[in-house]
């Protein structure tokens, strides 16, 4: 991306949306754009908040640590979406960490700006609030989903990308296809039992999954609804 595409699709950020033009332009004044590869950090575990980060191109996930020290998938975030924002508003170490799934296009803004931008502002306050609620109800509704079996657990998180970063195309509903070892995180399934279920759904025409592109084409977006 050239540095005029990186602005725009900064501004392009569902968090921008509405904001004045000289409160935007002051906010990404000292914007610093970075190129990652796959499997990445961008942030560990009990840094400090000195920047806020969003998703230009690509896709990051959040994760931490269990008791037994086996890695959790707590998010994953893609393009227009941001992270780190938590850290500078409380001022305390970042709790989780973040890595990039695949290769990623990645502005930051330092921290002050940001928070400067929220309290002058009123909108970008309440578009953060909608962010942090929306994933606040993905996560509840993951949680619940774990007692439920294992295809309404696979749809459940192709329902969760199809929200958060779904196209819909003549062919149907375009979603990133994730490494089965990201989705079994999600899920919280083995592997094998992501690979069993997604080649279900597959013969049930309800999605495909094109390997070039790297997607899957959601066919039928009620039927797999209904599945829940």
């Amino acid at each position: 991306m050239t540095p005029e595409e990186c602005l725009r699709a900064l501004r392009s950020s569902p968090f921008f949306e509405g904001l004045a033009t000289a409160a935007i332009e002051r906010a990404t004044s000292k914007m610093v754009t970075r190129q990652h590869p796959p499997d990445q950090v961008i942030l560990l575990e009990n840094d400090w908040g000195t920047s806020v980060y969003f998703v230009l191109q690509g896709w990051v996930k959040i994760r931490t640590y269990n008791l037994e020290g086996k890695e959790v998938t707590l998010n994953i975030l893609g393009k227009g979406e941001m992270f780190g924002e938590m850290a500078p508003l409380d001022q305390i170490p970042r709790s989780t960490d973040v890595i990039t799934l695949t290769e990623a296009t990645i502005a930051t803004i330092p921290a002050a700006d940001f928070v400067y931008l929220l309290e002058t502002e009123p909108k970008a306050g309440i578009h953060l609030a909608r962010s942090m609620g929306k994933r606040l109800r993905q996560l509840n509704r993951r949680l619940r989903m774990r007692e439920s079996d294992s295809t309404a657990r696979v749809v459940d998180i192709l329902l969760f990308l199809t929200e958060s970063q779904g196209r819909v195309t003549p062919e149907g509903v375009i979603v990133p296809c994730l490494p089965h070892r990201e989705l079994s995180s999600l899920t919280g399934l083995a592997r094998e039992t992501v690979t069993r279920v997604l080649g279900k759904l597959e013969k049930q025409d309800l999605i495909r999954r094109d390997d070039e592109r790297e997607v899957f084409c959601i066919k039928d977006l009620v039927a797999l609804e209904n599945l829940l």
